[in-house]
């Protein structure tokens, strides 16, 4: 594909004058500092994107806000980064991960092929793979890279896939048989005036938690502050001394904006304290979080997710020396109140209408409405039909041997219509519409827990961050117990008593609290998602097939038909 970088930097100079308001986050030990001397420093910028998920059209509802700011679209993101490099030659454009993978259905469709090609005209220089990265296997990711059709649908655009102009960076994955990494471990670019910088990528460590297991046969995964020393190392026996590291893994924080990094926690601070000290900078990903933060003197930061954001680092380098002196850091919201890139707008259209035929598939059959609507306990028709899928997906031994599944409501995004929405006759349910009701693309993972786990997980529905919106989990067929209204919204969950542990069984039988059961979650849910923290505590995790594919299994093998249950899985009472 041919690479646009020039044309979207004439397109976008009305947006070159974009205010700075940059922070400038302590140097760490060992790397010089101060004013500047004798001939003037090498500028050098870094925008940095992470979790795109190939929303190349503007996503909706809160999905495309930034505190309240309607933000992202791909063609808004190519102006916007347009902009940006106009102001500084030396410009290096990188992913920090899952720029592929969870995507909208204009992605999707076309196994992500439409996002590496806006990519390549966005002038995207380089990706740090993510876990979703791995939804359809090594193979198919090499193929993203180096081009070429995809081996069972083939080339669905009618005029081939050239694959990415940029580079795939894996430095911790590693072949088991060969010893060598999947992708490069890194990159050195290099600017004007002698001055080189490095980039490490990789993924986190426990990807193979939460991909299909087949998908990464014959790799490991390792240790990321680990991987990324090693480098160090290498590197400096190079003569490369300014390292950037992107790593998809990320943290949360507790306020400060889009640019703070109050309470800042999670993985990837126990990361950066052990990176070695002569790495200058950490650009993450992976929770969809914003944040902008210095981590044990090293800045790392995060632009949340979609593409409504990107992440402005501005290296200065002294010309002497060649060493980073300061870094500048600026998460900036890609607003859309700028001329779009006809290129990529050019592009949206072109897959708008050959996805039209895709889209219309019929996958299966209902004999009615299945709504998303509660009932007064909680459940909903369609929820368990989802968690029945889930279910059946990842009962088999060798995929799960799970005996029941939950289902979250918030990833409910639709309800599946008896009557038609498009050419498709009534009952029938398309790809598309299926789609629509679970958008995300979370992949399946399948867990031990204790039966008092268990009721820990239902407890969890009614308390802490779920205590003034309890937020009821969708239960597969066998499974039920009963909570009480009066008893919900306990602050603290350790003291909280919604659920009778009496009441819950599977299967007829009463749940054990010191028995193990099998239970499924989607990848959302697994990592603690919506407040569920026990299921963090899951082990002999098993990655499984992707939640909207088990769907799609689910009623293509009832032939006459999916009908909406009776919602008699949760009982409640005053």
């Amino acid at each position: 594909m041919t690479n646009h970088r020039g044309t979207l930097r004439l397109a976008a100079l009305a947006l070159a004058a974009l205010t700075l308001t940059a922070c400038f986050p302590p140097r760490r030990p060992g790397h010089p500092g101060g004013g500047h001397h004798g001939p003037p420093p090498i500028e050098v910028q870094v925008l940095a994107i992470n979790d795109f998920h190939g929303n190349l059209a503007p996503p909706s509802g809160s999905s495309g806000r930034i505190e309240d700011v309607d933000a992202g679209g791909a063609a808004y993101l190519a102006s916007h980064i347009a902009a940006l490099e106009a102001t500084n030659p030396n410009t290096v454009v990188v992913s920090a991960g899952d720029l592929v993978g969870a995507s909208p259905l204009l992605s999707a469709l076309f196994h992500d092929e439409p996002t590496i090609e806006a990519m390549n005209q966005i002038g995207l220089d380089v990706n740090a793979v993510g876990n979703h990265e791995f939804d359809e296997g090594t193979d198919e990711l090499r193929r993203l890279q180096e081009g070429g059709c995809h081996p069972v649908d083939g080339c669905l655009d009618g005029d081939g896939f050239a694959g990415a102009d940029f580079e795939f960076l894996a430095a911790n994955v590693v072949s088991q048989e060969t010893g060598e990494t999947l992708f490069p471990a890194y990159t050195v670019k290099r600017f004007p005036g002698g001055a080189q910088v490095a980039f490490i990528g990789m993924t986190l460590e426990g990807t193979p938690t939460i991909v299909t297991p087949e998908g990464v046969a014959g790799f490991d995964f390792l240790d990321e502050a680990e991987t990324a020393n090693a480098l160090v190392r290498r590197l400096e026996r190079q003569g490369i001394e300014n390292i950037i590291v992107l790593v998809h893994e990320g943290g949360v924080t507790t306020g400060g904006g889009y640019n703070g990094c109050e309470g800042v926690s999670g993985p990837i601070v126990d990361i950066v304290e052990r990176l070695d000290d002569q790495v200058d900078a950490v650009i993450s990903g992976h929770t969809h979080e914003a944040y902008n933060c210095v981590i044990d003197g090293i800045p790392v930061t995060s632009a949340s997710s979609f593409g409504r954001l990107v992440t402005d680092m501005d290296l200065t380098i002294d010309r002497r020396t060649k060493r980073i002196t300061s870094i500048a850091v600026d998460n900036r919201i890609v607003t859309r109140d700028v001329e779009p890139a006809p290129g990529i707008e050019a592009l949206i259209a072109r897959y708008d209408e050959l996805s039209a035929p895709l889209a219309n598939r019929v996958i299966g059959r209902i004999t009615a409405d299945i709504t998303r609507a509660p009932n007064a306990a909680g459940e909903s028709a369609l929820g368990d039909v989802i968690a029945d899928s889930q279910l059946a997906a990842t009962a088999p031994e060798h995929l799960g041997g799970a005996q029941v599944a939950f289902m979250n409501p918030g990833g409910i995004r639709a309800d599946l219509l008896y009557a038609p929405s498009g050419t498709e006759a009534p009952g029938e349910v398309t790809y598309e519409e299926a789609f629509t009701v679970q958008p995300f693309g979370n992949s399946l993972v399948t867990m031990t827990l204790t039966g008092a786990q268990i009721e820990r997980l239902l407890e969890e529905q009614f308390c802490g961050v779920n205590a003034e919106a309890p937020r009821v989990l969708q239960p597969s067929a066998g499974f039920s117990y009963t909570w009480s209204a009066s008893a919900v919204g306990a602050a603290d969950c350790d003291t909280a008593d919604a659920v009778d542990p009496a009441s819950i069984t599977l299967d007829g039988e009463p749940v054990d609290p010191s028995g193990t059961y099998r239970v499924t979650v989607n990848s959302f849910l697994a990592t603690g998602g919506d407040g569920f923290a026990v299921l963090n505590e899951g082990t002999d995790r098993l990655g499984g097939a992707l939640d909207l594919d088990a769907l799609e299994a689910y009623l293509s093998a009832a032939p006459d038909g999916v009908a909406p249950g009776p919602q008699d899985r949760i009982g409640v009472v005053d």
